[in-house]
C-alpha cells in the first residue's frame, strides 16, 4: 500500500507539472499539457487504479494551491478523473464464460472498443462542462467565446487582417473569429478524444515495456463497439440541427463519438490488410497521412461507420475463406 501511495503522489506531481506548463505559452508547453494524463494512466495500468486516484487527488490539490479554482477544475476534468477512470476500466477483468475452471480459468478483459468509447465520452464531457463558463444560452456562449478569441487574436496579430484577401468594410479577423466560434466546441471534443486515446495507448506501451502490464495487449483488428453507440451518434447528429444551446452541446457529443468511429476505421484497416505483403506500408501510410494532413481521418470515420452498419470485416473475411470441400 505504501508503494501505491508513493507512486500515486509522484505521478500526480508529474501530471500537475505537465498541466501547469501551459502557463508558459510556448508550443512545447502546449504539447506537454496534452500529455498531463499520461503519468496517471501509467500508475493506473502498472500499479492499480487506487494509485491513479491518489495521483489525481494530489495533482488536483497541488494545482488548486498554486493556480486557484479555475485550474483546479481544469485539471480534475481534463486529466485527473479521465485518467483514473480509463485506467480503472482498462484493468477490469472477469472469468470468461466456459473458459475452464480452477487454475485454468480464462480471463475476459474489458474490451478495447469500450475503452475507446469511454475516451470519446469523457472528451465530450470535458467540453460540455467548459461551455457553461461562456454562458447559459446559445447567444451568450457564442458571445463569450467570441470575446475570448478576440482577445487572443489581438495579442497574436495586433492589427486587423489586410491585403489582397481582405474585403472592403469587412474585418477579416472578425470573420475568422466567427468561424472559430462555430468550429471550436466540436474541434475541442475531437482533439480531446484523440488525446485520451493516444495517452491510453502510450501508457499501455510504456507499462508493457516495463513488464508490469498484467492484461494481454488487445488486438486492434478485433475492436468492436456496442451497438447503442451508433444510435447515440445518430441522435446527437439529429439534435445538432436543432440549433441553439442544445445544438451546440449535441455537436460536441457527435464530434467526439464520430472520432471514436475513426479509431474503429483504423481497426478495419488492420483487419482487412492482414496477410498482405504491403501491410506495413499501407498502415504506416494511413497513420502518416492522418498525422500530417488530418483530413484523411474523415475517410476513416466513414469506414468505421460502414463497419458498424454492414460488418465489413466479416464480409472481407468470408471472401478470403477457402471454399468448402465437396
Amino acid at each position: 500500500m505504501m508503494q501505491i501511495g508513493l507512486i500515486g503522489i509522484s505521478t500526480g506531481a508529474a501530471s500537475a507539472l505537465l498541466f501547469a506548463s501551459v502557463t508558459s505559452g510556448s508550443l512545447l508547453a502546449v504539447l506537454l499539457f496534452y500529455l498531463a494524463p499520461l503519468p496517471l494512466l501509467i500508475a493506473g495500468l502498472g500499479w492499480s487504479h487506487w494509485s491513479a486516484l491518489i495521483g489525481a487527488m494530489f495533482g488536483t490539490l497541488a494545482i488548486a494551491a498554486i493556480f486557484g479554482s479555475v485550474f483546479f477544475f481544469g485539471f480534475m476534468a481534463s486529466a485527473g478523473l479521465p485518467a483514473w477512470w480509463l485506467g480503472y476500466l482498462a484493468m477490469l477483468a472477469r472469468p470468461a464464460a466456459g473458459g475452464g475452471n480452477g487454475a485454468t480459468q480464462a480471463i475476459e478483459w474489458y474490451p478495447s472498443g469500450r475503452l475507446v468509447m469511454w475516451a470519446a465520452i469523457l472528451a465530450a464531457l470535458v467540453v460540455l462542462v467548459a461551455i457553461p463558463n461562456f454562458g447559459t444560452d446559445a447567444d451568450s456562449v457564442r458571445a463569450g467565446m467570441h470575446h475570448a478569441l478576440a482577445r487572443l487574436l489581438r495579442i497574436e496579430t495586433g492589427e486587423p487582417a489586410s491585403g489582397p484577401l481582405s474585403v472592403p468594410g469587412v474585418n477579416n479577423t472578425e470573420r475568422l473569429i466567427d468561424f472559430l466560434v462555430a468550429a471550436l466546441p466540436p474541434a475541442a471534443a475531437v482533439l480531446a478524444t484523440i488525446t485520451n486515446v493516444f495517452n491510453l495507448w502510450l501508457a499501455g506501451r510504456i507499462v508493457k515495456f516495463s513488464g508490469r502490464l498484467s492484461r494481454p495487449w488487445p488486438q486492434i483488428a478485433a475492436m468492436t463497439f456496442p451497438r447503442p453507440l451508433m444510435a447515440a451518434l445518430a441522435i446527437a447528429v439529429g439534435l445538432n440541427f436543432l440549433g441553439g444551446l442544445a445544438g451546440i452541446l449535441a455537436g460536441v457529443v457527435a464530434a467526439g463519438l464520430l472520432m471514436a468511429y475513426g479509431v474503429l476505421g483504423f481497426a478495419v484497416l488492420h483487419a482487412v490488410t492482414q496477410g498482405m505483403n504491403a501491410r506495413g506500408f499501407l498502415l504506416g501510410g494511413a497513420y502518416a497521412a492522418v498525422v500530417v494532413f488530418g483530413w484523411p481521418m474523415l475517410a476513416l470515420c466513414l469506414l468505421g461507420l460502414i463497419e458498424a452498419a454492414i460488418d465489413l470485416r466479416a464480409r472481407v473475411a468470408h471472401k478470403r475463406a477457402p471454399p468448402p470441400h465437396s
